[in-house]
């Protein structure tokens, strides 16, 4: 069944047959069809205007992010027509499944203080890879009423333009700190008992689920600094974790270890502690032991990549330097 008051925004750079799968599951679904591209080589411009999808090509001379681009996709989506009620976001590595742009309408239409309504994005080979798998179990995020969204999420138009859309500047962390200011708006963001997305994540290497970790510690330092005041505490407690397991407790281990003659070093039994915790919590919500464990586990060594990325903020902030992309995909 055809929707007709939605427009699709995809973005991606190099992402070739996966932006082939991503715009062919939209056809035929929607009004209007936006992809935005970031300087791609692949020939992917090419093929999505050989198909009619109407193309943003983002100006070189400016720094590339998610956000700008799905800002253009969206400016561009209502210069072709202005009277569109929704939108859906996607990445270009993700593919719609059908059904989701219509139920995901129906739930916006009958719930109109609702501005973000997203469902379940599953990876497309979660067992290929131990990071593929690492991402599926982290998209599995609660139904119902929550506070963010993630890249691929069907939005109220006029919600986004109360607030301006998403921040350009910021270059992971978008989302989150979209739904911020709509929540401050009074709007209301929804997680639906529902098939989404099919993503692609292609990580193979140790290298990359590091880069990708890193990446976050940057967004949550960048997100404190933007909404960090209370009440809302944007990822402040996602931070200051970051700081006490990623130099906090072994800074203190090592350093007390001649004086407290290595007995400082039992601090370091809080890691696994904390693994075992977090394995119980993941169990009590259904997930399996073997992957409970193995997303226990990354959690606690995400702490390090994530702490160079909340360092690398600050010392941008210090010298006045634009943080470009942290890209984790080959």
């Amino acid at each position: 069944m055809a929707v007709r008051s939605i427009g699709l925004v995809a973005i991606g750079r190099n992402e070739g047959k996966r932006l082939q799968t991503c715009l062919k599951s939209a056809m035929g679904q929607v009004d209007l069809i936006v992809y935005v591209d970031s300087g791609s080589t692949d020939g992917s411009v090419e093929w999505a205007r050989s198909q009619g999808v109407e193309v943003v090509a983002l100006d070189l001379a400016r720094p590339f992010t998610a956000a700008r681009a799905r800002n253009a996709g969206l400016q561009r989506l209502l210069q072709l027509n202005p009277h569109l009620e929704y939108v859906q976001f996607v990445d270009g590595d993700c593919e719609i499944v059908e059904g989701w742009l219509e139920q995901g309408q129906r739930f916006l239409a009958a719930h109109p203080q609702v501005a973000v309504v997203c469902g379940r994005r599953r990876e497309r080979f979660p067992r290929q890879t131990i990071y593929n798998q690492l991402c599926d179990i982290e998209w599995n995020t609660p139904i119902g009423e929550t506070k963010a969204c993630g890249g691929d999420a069907l939005m109220r138009v006029v919600a986004l333009q109360q607030v301006g859309g998403f921040n350009p500047n910021l270059i992971a962390g978008e989302e989150p700190e979209l739904c911020v200011r709509l929540r401050h708006h009074g709007w209301k963001i929804w997680r639906l008992d529902a098939e989404m997305t099919l993503h692609d994540a292609q990580m193979t290497q140790f290298q990359q689920w590091w880069k990708r970790s890193l990446r976050a510690g940057y967004a949550f330092a960048e997100g404190a600094a933007l909404h960090g005041a209370p009440p809302e505490r944007h990822w402040v407690r996602e931070s200051r974790s970051i700081w006490l397991w990623g130099l906090g407790i072994p800074a203190v281990a090592i350093a007390a270890a001649l004086p407290t003659h290595n007995f400082s070093l039992l601090l370091l039994l809080a890691y696994p502690l904390m693994i075992y915790r977090i394995f119980r919590t993941l169990r009590r919500r259904g997930l399996h032991p073997q992957d409970a464990a193995l997303y226990a586990g990354f959690c606690m060594l995400g702490k390090f990549p994530n702490l160079i990325g909340q360092l690398r903020f600050y010392l941008n902030q210090w010298f006045g330097v634009t943080q470009r992309l942290i890209e984790y995909k080959q």
